[in-house]
């Protein structure tokens, strides 16, 4: 396709109604909710405004040609030239957190995405997760580990009850070892050999932000004293997401096995 030269609102308004902007960002990208005339078919539209968010979008399309999931919502097109913009499916849903478009308080704000998800029944938690620890099974078996794994990259359709997985532009190919001060991230979800430079990042990194996942998307509140789980599930986490990574899962199917033994939840094909 050719690339985008101007504005992009006006350059997609040639070609179908933009009903949606998405500027609150950080990562150097604005997107776009186009629907199509005609069809009607809706597309979101992802656009590099600065440097490192042109380096975000060649990292993702990179890790969307070695990792397909029906839970990653893909990248299907690439527009070149220009400003650089990637084509995906729309998908109904709200992000569980999203504090450049809602404010900081955006976790426990009542009312908010992640307030009503974590007032779901837990068998419903339990679902949502299940899907995310399936397609990281997927990223695991294409050699590629989690970077910036956080609840702003949880898409829920709270009418259908399904979860996708959205903005994965810090995966990357594994394991590596880390040539910065830090890796990008929520520290919420991080591993302490994300802020170690020299450290190896491998798939038990991943591990370990699948655990603080579940651990923050299974309690009631934000401050990890409202546990709805089980006490085995509890110490499956408490494993997962253990300082030294040597004490961890081997790997994301490991803590995925562990994880069914104890919730009688298997993932889903």
């Amino acid at each position: 396709m050719d690339g985008i030269d101007g504005d992009p609102a006006t350059y997609l308004a040639r070609i179908g109604h933009v009903f949606r902007v998405f500027d609150a960002q950080d990562s150097g990208c604005v997107s776009y909710g186009v629907r199509l005339p005609g069809t009607g078919e809706r597309w979101f539209v992802k656009t590099a405004v600065t440097g490192p968010g042109r380096r975000a979008l060649e990292r993702a399309w990179a890790f969307h040609r070695a990792v397909r999931h029906p839970v990653i919502v893909p990248q299907l097109h690439r527009i070149e030239g220009g400003r650089p913009a990637v084509v995906l499916p729309w998908r109904d849903g709200e992000v569980l957190y999203h504090p450049g478009e809602r404010g900081p308080g955006d976790r426990t704000t009542p009312g908010s995405p992640m307030a009503r998800f974590r007032a779901l029944p837990p068998h419903r938690v339990h679902e949502a997760f299940a899907r995310v620890l399936d397609a990281h099974l997927a990223v695991e078996a294409a050699g590629h580990i989690a970077v910036d794994l956080y609840d702003g990259a949880l898409l829920h359709d709270f009418a259908a009850h399904r979860m996708h997985l959205v903005d994965l532009d810090e995966y990357r190919p594994g394991p590596f070892v880390l040539d910065a001060d830090r890796l990008p991230g929520s520290r919420r979800f991080m591993a302490p050999e994300e802020f170690e430079r020299g450290a190896v990042i491998d798939t038990r990194t991943t591990v370990y932000a699948l655990g603080r996942t579940a651990r923050l998307l299974l309690d009631a509140g934000d401050e990890e004293r409202a546990w709805r789980g089980t006490a085995a599930q509890l110490a499956v986490l408490a494993r997962a997401t253990r300082p030294d990574p040597r004490e961890r899962f081997s790997g994301v199917r490991e803590f995925a096995t562990a994880w069914q033994s104890v919730t009688g939840m298997s993932v889903p094909e």
